[in-house]
């Protein structure tokens, strides 16, 4: 089974009819070749098909596939699918650009499962192979799949770290038609030997340019290395800059291009808003926008300072659930799952542990430390306002952060409103629809510690000591707009003080991923 450093050899022995596909060997073997302009976003336009949309049966899926579409309660394609999939579907290689939301997970995995139908995988030897940046997208684009794999007689399996090694050996052993992989995991098992990827036809790597972030190109390049060289690449990205115009040039051939819409798309159905906080008033004020109804998202720059905030807002009533890659594997997709579920409405986490994020009806994004990168913000924002829906995108700015944050802003390529506001005020109740909390500390479930003696804390107990209560609000609040504990009483539970028990709101259709 070929290894990591033996890929470009065995590659060059392959038995297979090689494509014309320039410096796919890498540099140490790659001709020299002119220089060229880098591909960027602005040069897509958009690739939407004029008129009706095609159905799934004149784009050319399987009964199987389609019936499957259906149970699922996906009836008409969306427009990245309708432009993508004939392309996909006929072996040509694919360089797309789609918002978060727009469907491309279908786009590029349909045509995948239509290519993969005719075979059947050997033990360890995958023949697709999906690549995303983080745990979190992995285990959704699986979500999103595996109906209509099984529809085909298709096994698909993911492979990330923080889940078990022997596990996924397994399932490899038995075969897996599908891979859905983040990297760094995959890389282990080519090490280890335990996956071998001489057989993959058809490759995707998903959000790209978020794996270019996060310092994932040199694992990419060592993993489509071993890959054949005449194999399909469907590559989507929200930027085609820096290491990911290398990617595309070096791996892909003659790719036919598809953008579901302008560069500014992801932005244009979102209102974004700069809110002016002093320090001393910003706890309040996130504190009262927490309380809000609805799905929020809270992004700050640390694990410690998400770990801090969720235990504050809890303390106080709001149901906020924590998300960073200090935690167990098994306590962020139970995050994610109560987060999806409506049960915690407020999620915090860091920028690493949201990305991959698709949770439908997240109707406010708050930046609580704001992001130095636009391209950060960009991907913070876009986990709201999916598949055309509209959602708000606030930033809270103290006053030596302006400068900086409005630079930022008008290099992401957005005109935010600015306004400023303190806790209580008409002006931030009418952005965020923020609410005083309840108080009551909201009762965190933990599994019972295991201890060899003694007492502690017992299941469902309360999180906190005693009664959290809130001293914020305009005029109202205590020194340094801080929480108070004051005699225990039994704890309550909703976000805020009109809390009913829900989000107040019928749920959409989930949008495709």
């Amino acid at each position: 089974m070929p290894t990591m450093s033996e890929g470009r050899s065995e590659r060059s022995n392959s038995r297979r009819a090689p494509r014309r596909r320039s410096g796919r060997q890498g540099n140490s073997s790659r001709p020299q070749q002119r220089v060229e302009e880098p591909i960027v976003a602005e040069h897509f336009e958009s690739t939407l098909p004029e008129g009706p949309l095609p159905s799934f049966a004149e784009l050319g899926l399987a009964d199987a596939l389609i019936k499957s579409l259906v149970a699922n309660e996906i009836t008409e394609p969306f427009p990245i699918q309708a432009a993508t999939l004939p392309d996909a579907m006929s072996g040509k290689d694919i360089l797309g650009r789609g918002q978060t939301g727009s469907g491309k997970t279908l786009a590029f995995g349909l045509a995948m499962l239509t290519r993969l139908a005719a075979g059947r995988s050997l033990p360890h030897k995958p023949r697709g192979l999906i690549l995303v940046p983080t745990r979190e997208l992995a285990m959704q684009v699986e979500t999103a799949l595996m109906p209509h794999a099984r529809s085909l007689g298709l096994w698909c399996r993911v492979v990330v770290g923080g889940t078990s090694f022997p596990r996924q050996i397994e399932h490899l052993r038995r075969g897996v038609d599908l891979l859905i992989a983040t990297p760094g995991r995959l890389s282990d098992h080519v090490r280890q030997g335990t996956c071998d990827l001489s057989q993959v036809e058809i490759t995707a790597l998903d959000e790209a340019d978020q794996m270019a972030d996060m310092g994932f190109m040199p694992q990419v390049r060592a993993i489509l290395d071993l890959t054949p060289q005449d194999g399909q690449r469907l590559l989507f990205s929200a930027t085609l800059d820096g290491d990911v115009d290398k990617l595309v040039r070096q791996y892909l051939h003659n790719p036919v291009t598809h953008s579901v819409a302008p560069s500014t798309a992801s932005v244009t159905t979102m209102d974004h808003h700069l809110l002016f906080v002093s320090a001393e008033d910003k706890q309040n004020v996130v504190t009262e926008v927490a309380a809000r109804e609805g799905r929020t998202i809270m992004f700050v720059r640390t694990k410690h300072h998400v770990d801090r905030l969720a235990k504050k807002l809890r303390s106080v009533g709001v149901h906020a659930g924590a998300l960073h890659g200090g935690k167990a594997q098994s306590a962020r997709t139970r995050v994610l799952g109560e987060f999806r579920e409506g049960t915690t409405p407020v999620l915090i986490a860091t920028d690493v542990a949201a990305r991959g994020i698709h949770v439908d009806d997240v109707s406010l994004v708050v930046h609580v430390d704001p992001p130095a990168d636009p391209k950060d913000y960009l991907h913070r924002a876009g986990r709201t306002a999916r598949a055309g829906q509209s959602g708000t995108v606030v930033t809270l700015v103290t006053h030596d952060q302006r400068r900086a944050v409005q630079g930022m802003a008008a290099r992401a390529g957005i005109r935010p409103e600015s306004t400023k506001v303190r806790p209580g005020d008409e002006d931030l109740i009418r952005i965020t629809g923020a609410r005083i909390p309840s108080g009551e500390p909201v009762i965190e479930r933990e599994k019972p510690a295991r201890r060899s003696g003694g007492s502690g804390r017992r299941f469902g107990a309360p999180a906190t000591a005693g009664r959290g209560e809130y001293r914020g609000g305009s005029g109202r609040r205590s020194e340094g707009g801080e929480f108070r504990s004051g005699p225990r009483r039994p704890a309550g539970e909703g976000g805020g003080a009109r809390r009913t028990g829900s989000t107040g709101r019928p749920r959409r259709p989930a949008a495709q991923h």
